[in-house]
């Protein structure tokens, strides 16, 4: 039976790299609570495996550990995403205002702009394990014979998962750096536009090959495919904004470390909007409207 000194130093180090778990599990799932039970599942597993055998390098377990439980919980996942209705979008992670103080310490982990909504939604095409082992690798730096534990493969399988992936990733452009002032710059722009009801001023702020998908899960009202080109992005915005009602707020967020707005209703959360600028424009608008996507 484990020690009671011995389950509390256990608790310090996990307590210590829960953050990092939470963002490995996040990045392989795009599912923030999905992430939470997994990370909750492995802290009785590494319990038990210690009074087992004691866990001597409780961060290099944890990772493998975390990491393989989500790419299981991913490949469940996988068919009920393939049956969902409409665009499947990752959970958004919302941060306050961007033009306020930065983020709590204990936050930055799960709230790393390396894990912006744009790459979280590229990382979707890609296979379970392709996913799991480029998170492994090229966002947190694991090196191929820990990510081999975790997928399952050996070391050079893994290579070539992550190879795959990598060109995948390039090819969606989801990693490009834009100063922060920029980003806050466009996203006030669009957030001034769309609020106005200004569709030149909209059509302006995007760019001309701007993209606009939206999630409703089924339950909220939403466009089946993604929107194409800056006008028709610019009209569906406005038909939203005409369908707000008295009383309803916009507030700039951070979404995933960067640029977009939440609306919110009698204290409702209903919509979180991720916007990716690229050229001084926006180049992506993705909307969650789905309730159980939503932060509460």
């Amino acid at each position: 039976m484990t020690s009671e000194p011995r389950t509390e130093e256990l608790a310090r180090a996990w307590a210590a790299q829960r953050g990092r778990l939470a963002g490995v599990a996040y990045a392989v799932l795009g599912s923030r609570a999905e992430a939470e039970d997994v990370v909750a599942d492995c802290w009785l597993s590494l319990v038990a495996a210690d009074a087992r055998d004691p866990v001597r390098d409780v961060e290099a377990w944890a990772t493998v550990a975390v990491a393989r439980r989500a790419l299981d919980v991913l490949r469940s996942a996988r068919v009920r995403r393939e049956a969902y209705v409409g665009p499947w979008l990752p959970e958004p992670i919302v941060g306050g205002d961007p033009a306020a103080a930065a983020p709590d310490p204990a936050d930055r982990v799960t709230l790393d702009e390396r894990v912006s909504y744009a790459l979280m939604v590229v990382l979707e095409a890609l296979t379970p394990a392709e996913r799991t082992a480029w998170v492994l690798h090229d966002l947190f730096g694991l090196p191929f014979p820990a990510v081999a534990q975790a997928v399952g493969r050996t070391p050079a399988a893994v290579r070539q998962l992550a190879v795959r992936a990598r060109a995948h990733v390039a090819s969606g452009a989801a990693r490009v750096e834009v100063d922060r002032r920029e980003q806050r710059r466009v996203a006030e722009a669009f957030l001034a536009a769309a609020g106005g009801g200004d569709l030149a001023a909209l059509v302006a702020v995007l760019d001309p090959d701007a993209v606009l998908t939206s999630d409703g899960g089924g339950v909220v009202s939403a466009a089946r495919r993604p929107v194409r080109g800056a006008d028709d992005v610019a009209r569906f915005v406005l038909g939203i904004g005409r369908k707000a009602r008295a009383g309803d707020v916009v507030r700039p967020a951070t979404v995933n470390g960067g640029p977009g707005f939440v609306a919110t209703r009698d204290g409702v959360t209903f919509l979180v909007a991720a916007l990716t600028v690229g050229g001084g424009r926006v180049t992506r608008v993705d909307l969650v409207l789905a309730p159980d996507k939503l932060p509460r």
